[in-house]
């Protein structure tokens, strides 16, 4: 079942159960969804990967929103970012974990046969393509710049 069936079924779970913010975020990800589907030379259609890249700029927004009005004490906007990352993560795959993380990038690295931070673009060409949706790329980035410095 694609995404934006998944998104209508939980936006008429959401009109059912009147979950207001639910509700919000659920049609924001629809509206990013039918953007995308028919901005110029668009095929119509997304593909899992493309609806997949779509979820993760979503949360990205979220996530430096809600840490820009952390920062500035703004505590009402705060909740609702979250609450809009929380339904947007639902759709997403399950994020790996920090130690998950490293071991797939060890991996990533053996397999290119990186051995410094100059062979970092190496690593990450790579670790972009297989740790898509898995991990945000800041935390892929970190990882491999601190297992390439020898750590």
């Amino acid at each position: 079942m694609g995404l934006k069936v998944k998104i209508d079924a939980a936006i008429k779970a959401a009109m059912l159960a009147k979950e207001q913010n639910k509700l919000l975020a659920l049609r924001s990800i629809k509206s990013l969804i039918l953007l995308e589907e028919t901005k110029e030379g668009g095929s119509g259609e997304l593909s899992e990967e493309a609806e997949m890249k779509l979820l993760n700029k979503a949360a990205k927004q979220r996530r430096d929103s809600l840490e820009i009005y952390k920062t500035q004490g703004r505590a009402d906007l705060a909740e609702k970012e979250q609450a809009e990352l929380a339904v947007i993560e639902e759709f997403l795959p399950k994020q790996l974990s920090p130690a998950e993380l490293e071991a797939k990038v060890r991996e990533l690295i053996a397999s290119t046969g990186a051995s410094g931070p100059g062979d970092m673009g190496k690593v990450m060409g790579a670790a972009s393509k297989s740790l898509a949706g898995l991990a945000d790329g800041k935390s892929i980035s970190e990882t491999v710049k601190r297992l390439l410095a020898g750590g």
